[in-house]
């Protein structure tokens, strides 16, 4: 009825993902661009946008982030491939990751979002980088670790936190509150105290710390160091560090995962698409393992598990 209609494709392209059919996926995941749902992520560029068609060797492409910090880490990754093509790669990204992204491989610019761009010949954004390369389940370009932390927020991490007597656990349970999925994604803190038990010494991955959160993470005695995360590369330093992370669906998840650290990643009974379906691994990140709700909005039957699970981990490590 309405061949044209934006919504649609850009729904039947998210179901199509988390159902691993990634040959129409990605094709149906462009109309994000002018899906009403999803406001906001054009770019007006005078340059043509590239998809793999055109021979970009000797020239200059821009790669733009376009959604969620999330986003960029998972994405990031192709860079390497589109330097491999013969450009000159320019990376836009958020400010908070430009520090992190300073030594990302393929990339012979960095830049935050907002600061005036240099020439460049053809612009991507990050998430049409899988629909340029034709990625497939089994073509994912899943080499982990592809992020490095930067050395001077190693050493200062590695100095703060000092030496290791226990396992060391870093939990990040609430993303975005602005996220529209926001209330399905985020836990309270409170819903992970049965964890605390365990003998392991527990670390807050959270920036941010919600008024409803405050007085438990008070209590809790977790290590927290909120105000000394001031980007990502701090708290891919503060990671770096930990021998698990336990997160939520956010960006902490995606950064341990591009940093090749184990992470356990809880998920809502209705998963963002990248998650796939009925799998606890995924092929994006090989470190990672996924727990799934069995109902809406049911968190206690995975902590749980994930209690479970520690209990039984070796407690030197």
């Amino acid at each position: 009825m309405r061949p044209d209609f934006a919504d649609a494709h850009f729904l039947k392209g998210l179901a199509s993902l988390a159902t691993g059919d990634f040959e129409r996926g990605w094709i149906e995941y462009e109309w994000r661009r002018k899906a009403q749902s999803l406001k906001n992520t054009e770019r007006d560029f005078a340059q043509p946008r590239w998809l793999s068609v055109e021979d970009i060797a000797g020239r200059t492409i821009l790669l733009h982030s376009e959604q969620g910090f999330g986003d960029t880490i998972q994405f990031c990754r192709y860079a390497p491939l589109v330097a491999a093509r013969g450009a000159r790669v320019i990376m836009e990204v958020q400010e908070p990751l430009c520090e992190l992204m300073t030594d990302l491989a393929g990339a012979a610019q960095i830049i935050a979002r907002g600061d005036r761009l240099p020439d460049f010949d053809f612009h991507c954004p990050l998430p049409s980088l899988p629909l340029a390369f034709k990625t497939r389940l089994d073509t994912i370009p899943a080499n982990a670790p592809y992020l490095r932390v930067p050395e001077q927020a190693l050493e200062y991490w590695r100095d703060l936190l000092g030496p290791k007597r226990s396992l060391r656990i870093g939990l990040a349970w609430a993303g975005n509150a602005k996220h529209v999925r926001d209330q399905e994604r985020s836990m309270r803190l409170c819903d992970l105290l049965p964890l605390l038990g365990i003998d392991a010494t527990f670390v807050s991955l959270q920036k941010e710390i919600r008024a409803d959160d405050a007085q438990t993470l008070e209590n809790c005695g977790m290590l927290r160091f909120g105000h000394e995360l001031t980007d990502f590369s701090d708290t891919a330093a503060l990671i770096s560090q930990l021998d698990l992370v336990i997160s939520v669906d956010t960006s902490v998840a995606h950064l341990a995962g591009a940093l090749g650290k184990p992470v356990w990643i809880l998920l809502t009974h209705v998963p963002d698409w990248r998650w796939l379906l009925d799998r606890h691994d995924s092929p994006w990140y090989p470190t990672a393992r996924l727990f799934r709700q069995p109902a809406p909005r049911q968190w206690d039957p995975l902590v749980a598990e994930i209690a479970q699970r520690l209990a039984g981990l070796p407690r030197a490590r």
